[in-house]
């Protein structure tokens, strides 16, 4: 009897490995009934990750969203896949335990059938309450491994985290090959260990096309037992997303496998929304290089997933990069040389920052590790001289144990700094915060929403929520979305007024002329800048003059995880302000001039 084989379409991961934007509610409704009709999927992954962040940030209700998303496949009998991350929930941050139990709980009643949970650290203390919560919700609790390469990330070392949640009573293990850097015959090895000591445990694969191993993976896994494999779509398909499903149907259907036909009218009218829909305005916040497959991700083990955003660092700080390579005398990098660059230091860095798998956040911490020495090393400055909150949070053991031994002088820069490690259950830093949420509800006269899925968001994604539900969110969607749409039409940029953009450029260009032993004060995240001296002035920074010491707080980000400290490299005064009060910065961006 041929063994069968069940497809899961990623339409939630196509999008956000793509770009910056998933589609609207009305276009996922639109486009349902012909993934429907295409009679393949046995599941659709449907929300989690950052979709629903996206849905605020357009000035959507995420809650309606998930709800409208996930009906017809319910009704069709397809079951609805969605990605959390542990203890960091649907966010880039920790979530208290409380919020973590709501979040399934309202998931569950929105339509979901099942969660896929993954610890960026592959720490089993983190996915514990993510198994007992979804189980608790009636959900079909999946614990995902966080797929690496390294000598650390044997088969032995998965196998140890399987029995710990196989022993909390994970339903089912996701093989999540974020990076598709996953060797496929180690794959094999390690879902045939799985099978052989856990039978009735499911095992799904998800692997990125990225750096090109994930077709041979797929035959692999299914060879050695795998039930459900991952697939994506056209025009989706490859580059950094995931294999199309046609390709994998096919050779798993020359290997003997039972496989479900393909309804390929159906298939084309999904394949024309998708396009329809990038051409509507998604495809304005996709950069070309993610449709491109590249060799160089096998070194580095970079995920799919977070291509898009490394590509837009890499262009804001690109400028910032070659000015100070210029001042030093030194050549000048191409957009390619500092995307090799970069390649190389995040594999420098990676081991010394303990080996984290390099997944969402914790591949965001080692990428802008690696942006920031970068950087630095431009400026004749040493590594490790940048690093966020976030990224200290990991270091210190905060989030999770990290799997490999962290180098020396990390250790040493930390006891400098007067950091403590921590070696505690990471759930304990983080205590329960529903109360205040509901509080705070109810303070605005708001309503917690069918079964407190209202709560829930402003709980999760406070900042977001709160954008949305005064107008804010939608109107700066609605102004990038305008610039986006001008960005694209080169004539359109010839003609129009120089943007501030443009004008910062002209100013950072004339100071270092003007001034070359001036130093950059650069943000070391992405966010909005407040200044300390005249916060409630709207066009005040610090006076120019101002005396600096390296190590003085100079001004700050609002940034996503909170506020984050922008510290002076250099002694000496402040001779120009670039990014005033209030204006929205890139990590990498210039910020003021101290000479």
């Amino acid at each position: 009897m041929k063994k069968q084989i069940k497809f899961c379409l990623l339409y939630r991961d196509m999008w956000q490995s793509s770009g910056k934007y998933v589609p609207r509610v009305d276009q996922l409704v639109r486009i349902a009934p012909a993934i429907i009709e295409m009679g393949c999927f046995a599941r659709v992954e449907t929300n989690g990750g950052a979709a629903e962040q996206v849905n605020l940030l357009y000035g959507e209700n995420p809650n309606k969203a998930v709800r409208e998303w996930t009906k017809p496949f319910n009704e069709a009998g397809i079951q609805t896949q969605m990605l959390e991350r542990a203890l960091n929930g649907l966010r880039m941050y920790p979530v208290p335990a409380d919020v973590r139990r709501l979040m399934f709980q309202v998931k569950k009643a929105q339509g979901v059938d099942i969660a896929r949970s993954f610890c960026g650290l592959n720490d089993p203390r983190n996915l514990e309450l993510s198994v007992k919560y979804a189980k608790e919700a009636g959900m079909i609790s999946q614990a995902a491994l966080s797929i690496t390469h390294s000598e650390i990330h044997t088969v032995e070392y998965y196998m140890d985290i399987v029995d710990k949640v196989v022993e909390y009573g994970a339903d089912e293990i996701a093989l999540k090959d974020m990076a598709g850097v996953g060797r496929p015959v180690t794959l094999g090895r390690l879902v045939k260990a799985i099978k052989e000591k856990y039978p009735h445990i499911i095992v799904q694969y998800h692997g990125h096309s990225g750096p090109g191993f994930s077709v041979a993976s797929t035959l692999e896994v299914a060879k050695n037992g795998a039930d459900i494999i991952d697939v994506a779509m056209e025009p989706l398909s490859w580059g950094m997303v995931h294999p199309d499903v046609i390709t994998i149907q096919a050779m798993l259907k020359d290997a003997g496998f039972d496989v479900p036909e393909i309804n390929m009218n159906a298939y084309m009218e999904a394949r024309r929304l998708t396009q329809e829909f990038m051409d509507d305005f998604l495809g304005y916040f996709m950069d070309a290089k993610n449709k491109v497959m590249s060799s160089l991700l096998v070194g580095c083990g970079l995920p799919g997933g977070m291509m898009g955003s490394m590509m837009a660092d890499l262009k804001g700080v690109h400028n910032g990069i070659n000015m100070f390579l210029r001042n030093g005398g030194k050549k000048e990098l191409s957009e390619d040389e500092l995307l090799v660059n970069l390649f190389e230091e995040v594999a420098y860095v990676w081991p010394k920052m303990g080996n984290p798998p390099l997944v969402t956040p914790f591949s965001q911490y080692v990428k802008n590790t690696a942006l920031m020495n970068i950087m630095q090393m431009a400026q004749g400055k040493e590594r490790f001289s940048q690093m966020d909150k976030n990224t200290w949070d990991m270091i210190l053991g905060k989030t999770g144990k990290l799997p490999g031994t962290l180098a020396p002088e990390i250790v040493e820069l930390a006891q400098q700094k007067g950091y403590e490690f921590f070696a505690g259950n990471p759930q304990d830093n983080y205590p329960d915060e529903l109360p205040k949420f509901r509080e705070q509800m109810k303070e605005n006269g708001w309503d917690c929403g069918q079964d407190d899925e209202e709560l829930f968001e402003i709980a999760m994604h406070e900042r977001q929520y709160l954008d949305y539900k005064n107008g804010t969110a939608k109107k700066k969607f609605e102004e990038e979305l305008e610039k986006a749409k001008k960005a694209s039409n080169v004539q359109v940029i010839i003609k129009e007024v120089k943007t501030p953009e443009v004008k910062r450029e002209e100013l950072i260009a004339a100071i270092t002329e003007k001034e070359p032993d001036a130093k950059p004060v650069v943000a070391t995240t992405a966010g909005i800048v407040i200044w300390e001296l005249a916060v409630n002035e709207p066009s005040m920074a610090a006076p120019i003059g101002t005396s600096y010491r390296e190590g003085d707080c100079i001004c700050h980000i609002d940034a996503y995880f909170g506020m984050d400290e922008i510290i002076s490299l250099f002694t000496g005064k402040l001779i120009s302000v670039i990014a005033q009060q209030g204006d929205k910065v890139r990590k990498g961006d210039i910020i003021a001039f101290i000479k």
